[in-house]
């Protein structure tokens, strides 16, 4: 092999740790395990909450952004990195880079109690993790692999079969 292919498969390698998906048997520190992919009631006012309105501009700002693995711009963004950039530039909250750190900030939330700004983690391989942020009736927003930056359903089976956790870093 020559020094190419090898810093090649190096450069690779750095990427698959420090991005988003990567996890070593992460301990889930969620509040509950509830079966049943539902959120939070909503209230009942027309009013959109400020949570709710910055996902929606965030959602605005980045949708169609391809998933790149270890991308934290414009041009690309895994999940990780796309929670980072949401909540430091709509919220003025500091996450870490990867999906495990970020799995640790927090309160753990009951899948039932699920609310607009929550972190949502899954379980997508047997040592991969994604996180998005959750919006109302069950949506989040996410740098989906296949989709780029969108929003998704709890309730979808792909993601009601995979949902890992909850964690509160809102307040």
């Amino acid at each position: 092999m020559d020094s190419r292919s090898t810093v090649t498969i190096l450069f690779v390698l750095s990427l698959t740790v420090s991005a988003c998906g990567v996890a070593r048997e992460a301990a889930v520190p969620s509040a509950g395990s509830g079966k049943a992919p539902v959120m939070a009631a909503v209230t009942g006012t027309s009013e959109m909450s400020s949570v709710q309105e910055r996902l929606f501009s965030a959602h605005s700002q980045w949708e169609g952004t391809p998933y790149v693995l270890g991308g934290k711009g414009p041009g690309g963004v895994d999940c990780s990195s796309f929670t980072q950039i949401v909540f430091d530039d709509f919220f003025d909250i500091s996450l870490p880079r990867n999906t495990r750190e970020q799995l640790q900030r927090g309160e753990g939330v009951r899948r039932r109690a699920i609310r607009p700004g929550d972190l949502i983690f899954f379980r997508t391989g047997r040592s991969t993790l994604h996180v998005g942020i959750a919006m109302e009736r069950g949506d989040f927003l996410h740098a989906s692999v296949s989709r780029g930056v969108m929003i998704s359903n709890l309730s979808e089976p792909y993601w009601a079969g995979r949902y890992l956790g909850a964690r509160r870093v809102v307040d």
